[in-house]
């Protein structure tokens, strides 16, 4: 569908970003994207002559826009219902909606001492205990969802889901952050990382040449 319009920020920082543009590309849909660089004297009114949330990503679809990456996935879901956004099964479905929203609205301590950053590693990066704590609960999501419904594929409910497309940029994270995981994780963020998808956005945020300081970190 070429009349969606997905505005996003940097590849390499925009972990928000990430989710919508993931779910489209692995779903298959074409949409126009344009890309707005954070942190610059004009992000803000850029950004609002899209959205007036002042937030990106933003989808405009004809004359809807949809300004928050969780609402943009269950529009998406609503709109395009031939496409596997969400598991078929209603158990495994309410599952993956519920740790979708748990993405969306928690781990805080996570987001805040390891921000997304798609062009580096570090090897010896220091995580506090309450980072240590959210990546506990996240890995316990993990083996989860994969014990009980993964079964029908290398992804959370077996085949790609929003599920999938809402914990990608944790994925990256624990790789640029040098996060050891248990072999069920592991797994599964190995076959994240090997989407398509994923290989995509890693190729374009990498031929950024915006580069912003405060999400930038030397090696401890």
């Amino acid at each position: 569908m070429s009349d969606l319009h997905l505005i996003l920020a940097n590849k390499a920082y925009s972990s928000w970003s990430m989710r919508p543009w993931v779910a489209l590309k692995a779903q298959g849909l074409a949409f126009k994207e344009t890309v707005i660089c954070l942190d610059q004297p004009d992000t803000g009114a850029k950004i609002k002559a899209f959205s007036a949330s002042g937030k990106v990503p933003a989808l405009q679809h004809g004359d809807i826009t949809i300004w928050d990456s969780l609402a943009i996935l269950e529009y998406l879901a609503e709109t395009f219902p031939e496409k596997r956004w969400w598991p078929a099964d209603k158990k495994a479905r309410a599952a993956a909606r519920a740790v979708s929203a748990e993405m969306h609205s928690g781990f805080a301590a996570m987001r805040t001492a390891m921000p997304m950053n798609m062009r580096k590693t570090y090897t010896d990066f220091a995580r506090t205990e309450a980072v240590d704590a959210d990546v506990a609960r996240i890995t316990a999501i993990w083996r989860y969802c994969r014990e009980n419904f993964g079964s029908g594929g290398a992804f959370l409910f077996g085949a790609f889901s929003n599920a999938d497309a809402m914990y990608a940029p944790v994925v990256t994270r624990f790789k640029t952050y040098g996060v050891p995981l248990d072999a069920v994780s592991q797994a599964y963020a190995d076959a994240v990382l090997t989407h398509p998808a994923l290989r995509e956005w890693y190729i374009s945020a990498a031929g950024e040449t915006w580069v912003i300081p405060k999400y930038e970190f030397k090696s401890t």
